[in-house]
């Protein structure tokens, strides 16, 4: 099944409202920009995309081995290069909880890797445009 997003824009510069089935967030450009800076850019959306999925993969993992981890902290730095057109995510995790071994880490970094959202982001993309 698709994952349908619709983002609407009106007059006040880049304040934009984004809605997902039931759920809505508001995204925005930096004062610098231009913008009012009252919600997350878009790059910070799609490194927060990441960052969710990840946390979110390692958590189902973690749950169905009932390790005793309390937190699981990710964080996502995105650096974009429009010149060279490359991206590099660098992406930080780190456990609250039970000390975890070399064998286990080996396990969640492979996990983590299957994530979703790792997996679209590394894989070919393409993108279809519609005016209507």
């Amino acid at each position: 099944m698709p994952i349908i997003v619709k983002a609407s824009l009106g007059r006040e510069k880049y304040y934009t409202e984004v809605i997902a089935g039931e759920n809505t967030l508001i995204t925005d450009e930096p004062l610098d920009k231009g913008g009012g800076n009252k919600g997350f850019n878009p790059f910070e959306i799609l490194a927060t995309s990441l960052a969710s999925c990840t946390a979110a993969t390692l958590r189902m993992y973690i749950d169905r081995k009932e390790w005793n981890i309390e937190t699981i902290n990710v964080e996502v730095e995105l650096e974009n290069f429009p010149l060279t057109k490359r991206a590099i995510f660098k992406r930080n995790i780190a456990f609250e909880g039970k000390v975890i071994d070399e064998e286990r880490i080996k396990r969640l970094r492979t996990i983590a890797d299957a994530c979703p959202i790792h997996k679209i982001l590394t894989n070919d993309i393409e993108i279809l445009t519609k005016f209507s």
